[in-house]
């Protein structure tokens, strides 16, 4: 089984920018306390600030998969319900 890299972009409405960013920063200490997760770090565009990115590495792809369906991401898709304008996962494999 090879480690999972999962990268996340996320943009919010401008008036939901706020919102949005406390709404991830809540998912960081539970995400990186979870059983397969190498690290899970949240970045925010230096001129975009709307723009959120999520990178996380996680042992398998299965362990990612019970991340996705934790109850904390529950709560933070309800939280920013109607506040998000863009969303993009993409599941990578490092090459080298």
């Amino acid at each position: 089984m090879s480690q999972l890299t999962v990268i996340a972009n996320i943009i919010a409405k401008t008036e939901s920018i706020e919102l949005v960013k406390a709404e991830l920063i809540k998912l960081l200490a539970v995400t990186r306390a979870e059983e397969g997760c190498i690290n899970y770090d949240l970045h925010q565009d230096n001129q975009a600030p709307e723009h959120f990115t999520l990178y996380e590495n996680w042992v398998s792809r299965e362990l990612w998969q019970a991340h996705m369906a934790n109850d904390q991401l529950a709560e933070y898709v309800k939280a920013t319900e109607g506040a998000i304008t863009t969303f993009t996962l993409n599941e990578m494999t490092q090459i080298s």
